[in-house]
């Protein structure tokens, strides 16, 4: 709000003349002071002459801090300050003060766990998980028997073994693919389909081949039939399996010569892959993954297959990797937690039967 004087155009004063002109004896000894504000630099004025009644002068002058000074701008900011604690408590609360933080009800159930992974698990993993000691490290034959105690699902759970290797599979002398040949089997039936020609074709008939042709097969599969688990083709038929790399590549059923999946020995492939026979391969972050049984195995087959694949590992070390080859293992059933082994006593592990 400005200031304003309300007079007559001849006796129109700003506030500090007025002032001064009252002190001087200027005006009328009649002239007083009307009114007041205790909260004003300037108070509020009403000038009055009795010789003159038509002379009136108010003058309104607000808290400016330009005009007042600091002392009116100090009492312009406690002015504020009351007027938005009047607001506050009209509105039903007080904003000064430490921030109100309302109560919180105790967490129960899943939402009490403290990491989020387990807050994600459930009921029945939560429990079983209990049965084993996440900062040990097992030796093979124990961390099997905990493997079997933790599985509860209606199916036969697999068992599965996982290599954190140091191996960057991006240069070509750290790669790592491979077969093994597991004593005790998986306990899975594999389905073998075979590409071949001629009298290779009936010799896949007659080692029991699941699927077996030439340009027919190929034919199918372009139209999408995959009811097969392990593709078999013999080296003449290389060059017209290359067609199928897009579609037989993502799902790792392309033939390789270092997956024992293309070779002139037709019979022997297909018995080997019939009898558990198993490919793995270090995926991008260095791992292997690779299945060693069924958890219905006895312990003494697990036991057996799974020093076969260990042993299997560090025979094709790749001639690029340096340092420490191995940097973690561990086993787990499909629907079950992992267990971390003792890398060195897992190398040094000898069955008793080999005794």
């Amino acid at each position: 709000m400005a200031s304003s004087i309300v007079a007559t155009p001849a006796h129109t004063l700003s506030p500090p003349a007025a002032l001064a002109s009252a002190k001087l004896g200027a005006a009328s000894p009649s002239l007083f002071l009307a009114l007041s504000s205790p909260h004003s630099s300037f108070p509020s004025l009403t000038l009055t002459c009795c010789h003159n009644p038509c002379f009136l002068v108010s003058i309104k002058q607000p808290i400016c801090r330009a005009v007042a000074g600091t002392a009116a701008a100090e009492v312009q900011d406690e002015e504020e300050e009351e007027e938005e604690e009047e607001e506050e408590v009209d509105d039903g609360y007080v904003k000064s003060g430490p921030a109100f933080t309302p109560p919180t009800k105790p967490k129960t159930g899943k939402a009490a766990l403290p990491t989020k992974r387990d807050r994600m698990r459930s009921k029945r993993f939560l429990e079983i998980q209990k049965l084993r000691d996440k900062t040990k490290e097992y030796d093979v034959v124990s961390a099997i028997m905990v493997m079997k105690q933790m599985t509860g699902t209606k199916f036969v759970e697999s068992a599965e073994a996982h290599f954190r290797l140091k191996l960057d599979p991006k240069y070509a002398d750290q790669q790592l693919r491979a077969t093994v040949n597991l004593p005790k089997g998986t306990g899975q039936t594999v389905r073998v389909a075979v590409l071949a020609q001629g009298e290779k074709l009936d010799e896949a008939q007659s080692a029991g081949a699941d699927v077996y042709g030439a340009d027919d097969l190929i034919e199918k599969i372009k139209e999408g039939f995959m009811e097969f688990d392990k593709l078999i083709a013999s080296p003449e038929m290389m060059p017209k399996v290359a067609g199928l790399g897009r579609i037989l590549g993502p799902r790792g059923l392309m033939p390789n010569p270092k997956a024992g999946t293309v070779t002139s020995d037709i019979t022997q492939a297909i018995n080997e892959f019939k009898k558990g026979k198993v490919e793995y391969r270090v995926d991008k972050t260095g791992i292997v993954h690779v299945l060693f049984g069924k958890c219905n195995f006895p312990d003494d087959d697990l036991v057996e297959n799974f020093m076969a694949i260990v042993r299997s590992v560090e025979t094709n070390k790749p001639k690029g990797a340096k340092g420490v080859y191995w940097r973690s293992a561990y086993i787990c059933s499909t629907m079950g937690p992992s267990i971390r082994l003792n890398v060195k006593r897992m190398l040094e592990f000898k069955p008793l039967t080999s005794v």
